[in-house]
Order: C-alpha cells, then structure tokens, then sequence
C-alpha cells in the first residue's frame, strides 16, 4: 500500500510542511504567527524559546508561556525576556491568548491533554517527541486532530543532521540494492543515560519507559530510513543497574550523605542555569532536578533489546544500554548488492575526528569510505534545520524530514509494543494498538 493511500485513509498529512506554509502565508498577507508554549523547563526554553525567538521573531511572536510551576513559568519569561503573559492554567492561556500554534514540550504523559486542548481551540501543534506514551493516549490525538483539521508536528530532529540525511539518501539510491535486515545499538553514557534515572523519566507514568522516551527517535529513524512501517514486535528488558540495584539511596544529591563514595553523584549547583530553573523553584512542586539514581521507585528498564519486522519484510535487531563508558551508536543495513555500516560517537571523554564516517561495503569487495563533517552544534546542526522547516521553509521536503501525527505514532507504537511485550513475555502486532494500520510508505 502506498503513502498517498494511507494519508486518505487516516487523514493525517505531512503535518510540519502545512503548518510552515501557514506560517508563511500569515508573514504574506503582514501578520505574525501567534504562539504560546506548555512547558518552560530546559528543553523548552534551550530549544523552543531562546532561538525561536532569535531566528524567527520576524515570522512569530509569544502570546503566552505555561507551566504547572508558577515559579518556574516566571523564569522562563525572564530568561527569554518576554512581556507576554504567564500562566498555570492551559485552558485560561488558550482562550486569552488564541494561539496559531502551540509548542508542547511538558513531561511525555502529559502531552496527550495539551496537545488535544491545543487542537479543540484551533491552533496547530508543535510538540517535542515522543508525541505521548501509550496507544490509548496515541489515539485520542489521532482522533482529536482528524476533527479539528488542524495539524501535529512531531519535533524529530534526528531527521536532520547530515549524516543521518547521507544515509537516507544512500540508501534511496540503491547503493547496497534492497534493505533486508538493520543491526542497530545504542550506548548512553553513565553521565547522559543516568540522568534518566535522577529525573521524573525514572517513572513509566511520566516517560512510557526509555523504549518510549529516548527511542522513538531511533525508531522514527529507521521508520524514516526504510520508508516502512513496523509490524511486529518482541522484546526483552530489565532494570539492572539503576534503582534498587545499590545498597544505599537518597532523596536527591545536595542534601545526600553518601556523595563522597556515589559515583553518580551530580553537582546541579555548577550549572547555573538549571539551579534557576530547576532548585530555585522545586519549593513550588517539590521536584528534584538532581534526583537519586538509587531510589526504589524507579519503574523503567535499563537495558533493552528489541526484534523488529517490518511491513516491506525488513529484520531489525536493536538494543539500548544505558551506562556505557562512551555515548553513541553503531548502525548495519545489509542490502542484496551490500552493506552500509556508521559508528557515531555523540558525546565522549577524548578528543575525536571533526567529522562521521559512513562505510559502503560491495558484497564483492569493493569499500568506499564517506565522511560528513559533525562540527555544527545542536545535533549535529540537526536542531537549526528542523526549526527552519517548522518556521520558514524554503523549497520542497526533498528528504521528507518534516514529521506529522502518523510519523509520531509509528515511532512510539515500536516502544509501546516492546514495552508491552517484555511485560507480558508475548510478541505485539503494531497493527492491535490504535487504528493504524502498518504498510509500505514508498513514495
């Protein structure tokens, strides 16, 4: 079955190209965007706040920020020296305000309401990945954004480093023939993967687990690389290393007594920046930014293995560990002609080359070695094109970046299924979760 079918059938479109034609019709006819934000913790002002804000005031202005802490919500405004009004209450701030378009980017099992109120009031939806955490929650989005017509875009910035787009286009250029099976594994680092496991992440309420959470983006990936579906799903996971896995625990690292000898203590008082968005402000809410990584009830998994097939018969082996010495990925497409291998290293203790490497293989002998300069900032320069995408496009999706609500479901349909499978020890048809049905997305 064709994309072109499935956009009919499900009345989903590519979300992220509508909204910036919106955007820029608006610039057109003199005026700007309307956008509010739900949401003013680090993400939402380091990524949707401070360089919106610098690259694009010309397109868009800021009617209003919210957040559950008042505290919180008032330093974001100071921080991104606003004049716009604050609030506590989604429902006030989109019936003051009357948004175009509203930016989620609040804890993961949250993002179902404000995306589906956002949809009710008639604006279109930015909302950081994963879109939410269960097939429940996925479909109310669903069904809210086919009724509304308005549109969700899923932020999966990933899409758009250069070496991730050389891959694609390698592969769409039938450089190792058909795609017939993908190696993919992931390391997070016992500095990035354990601060999962110190914040409100810990629980599957807020996360969905990391198969949800950190992984739709690996997921999304491979959806966008094979241009497929997936359509089954086995998993195995545990938790292991985080948790209760240690003899000695704390409520959070300042106060802790045991610093002296925890390896994964975090000193939040050298980041200046967290303290005032975070510790300045946890008297409101009571939340630690620089929670323990011992405590008891932390409820996801830290190591994950997952087997995948695809709707085009494509076999994925994927794993995420998440206290690894070193942080990055190693990936394997194994085609009919040959086979394509990258080893990334995102985040690492020693000095490394100012660019990534991509390896073709003949299957009879002949190598090829590909390199893409790594040196922009932000993802690899993957954050800067996603926001012109969102903000000011400039000619056609060449690579289909732009992700909407089918794009952020498929993605955390692969976690959800994982999740639900290691539970209950069975593999789970994508297909059983929500009313989207898995095929072949060639375009």
């Amino acid at each position: 079955m064709e994309r072109r079918t499935f956009i009919k059938q499900t009345g989903t479109l590519a979300a992220g190209t509508l909204l910036s034609e919106n955007l820029l019709a608006s610039v057109l006819e003199g005026t700007k965007k309307k956008v509010a934000m739900v949401g003013t913790g680090h993400r939402g002002l380091g990524m949707w706040g401070t360089p919106v804000i610098k690259e694009f005031s010309n397109l868009i202005e800021f009617v209003g920020l919210c957040d559950i802490n008042p505290g919180r919500v008032e330093t974001g405004k100071a921080m991104l020296k606003l004049d716009c009004p604050t609030y506590t209450d989604l429902d006030k701030m989109l019936k003051e305000t009357k948004p175009d378009i509203l930016i989620v980017t609040t804890v993961d099992g949250t993002h179902h309401q404000q995306i589906i109120k956002g949809l009710e009031a008639g604006a279109d939806i930015i909302t950081e990945k994963p879109m939410t955490i269960d097939e429940k929650k996925c479909q109310a989005i669903l069904d809210a954004e086919k009724k509304s017509g308005k549109k969700v875009s899923v932020t999966f910035n990933y899409r758009y480093s250069p070496h991730r787009q050389k891959i694609y286009e390698l592969l769409h250029n039938d450089s190792i023939g058909k795609v017939t099976s993908v190696d993919f594994h992931w390391y997070l680092d016992t500095s990035h993967g354990a601060d999962y496991f110190r914040r409100w992440h810990r629980l599957r309420k807020n996360s969905g687990s990391l198969l949800v959470h950190k992984s739709t983006h690996h997921f999304d990936l491979l959806n966008w690389w094979l241009e497929s579906d997936p359509q089954e799903v086995f998993a195995y996971g545990s938790l292991e290393h985080y948790g209760k896995n240690n003899p000695f625990r704390y409520t959070h690292c300042r106060p802790c007594p045991y610093k002296d000898k925890c390896k994964f203590y975090f000193d939040i008082t050298k980041d200046e920046r967290l303290m005032k968005i975070y510790a300045a402000n946890e008297k409101h809410d009571g939340y630690h930014r620089d929670g323990c990584v011992w405590k008891e009830d932390i409820d996801i998994f830290d190591k994950m293995a997952v087997q995948i097939k695809y709707a085009n018969n494509v076999q994925v082996s994927y794993s995420l560990t998440t206290y690894s010495p070193y942080e990055g990925y190693r990936i394997s497409f194994n085609g009919t002609k040959g086979k394509l291998d990258a080893w990334v290293q995102e985040r690492q203790p020693w000095e490394v080359e100012k660019y990534d490497e991509i390896q073709l293989t003949n299957n009879f002998g002949k190598r090829e070695i590909i390199r893409v300069p790594n040196n922009e900032e932000g993802h690899g320069g993957g954050d800067v094109r996603l926001r012109k995408q969102l903000f000011n496009p400039a000619g056609k999706d060449t690579y289909r970046q732009a992700a909407g609500s089918r794009d952020g479901a498929m993605s955390i349909l692969v976690g959800i299924a994982a999740r639900n499978s290691i539970d209950s020890g069975k593999p789970v048809k994508i297909g059983s979760l929500t009313s989207l049905k898995p095929g072949v997305n060639r375009v």
